[in-house]
């Protein structure tokens, strides 16, 4: 009983120490894309300006209600277009919602709020 428990432990440690070696970058897996010191890391270039063509989209609170001890909240996507100097030209809902609900503390028992 005892060697096989010894024989299951083995070959897990040695399954476990397999599986990291193929998760390395020096496996042979991955060895088209490993790096070393020697090759410069890719970079973006910080005089490139980003194009005001491209809408950016900005989330914006909608609704915020309180229902059985729980805050939601409710934002939607818009699509923002900026001018050259930065100033925002037009706002467009996308039609995408998301939700967030989180537990009321404020009215919890219990909690000190002299803090």
């Amino acid at each position: 009983m005892k060697r096989k428990t010894f024989i299951c432990g083995l070959f897990a440690l040695i399954l476990l120490g397999f599986s990291a070696y193929l998760d390395s970058p020096y496996s042979f897996l991955n060895k088209n894309y490993a790096y070393s010191n020697d090759q410069p890391a890719a970079a973006i270039s910080a005089t490139a300006e980003p194009s005001t063509d491209v809408p950016e989209t900005k989330e914006k609170l909608v609704k915020r209600e309180k229902k059985n001890g729980y805050i939601i909240e409710t934002y939607e996507e818009y699509e923002v277009y900026k001018d050259e100097n930065g100033d925002i030209t037009k706002s467009e809902p996308t039609g995408q919602t998301d939700t967030l609900k989180y537990w009321d503390y404020s009215k919890s028992k219990g909690i000190n709020q002299d803090r």
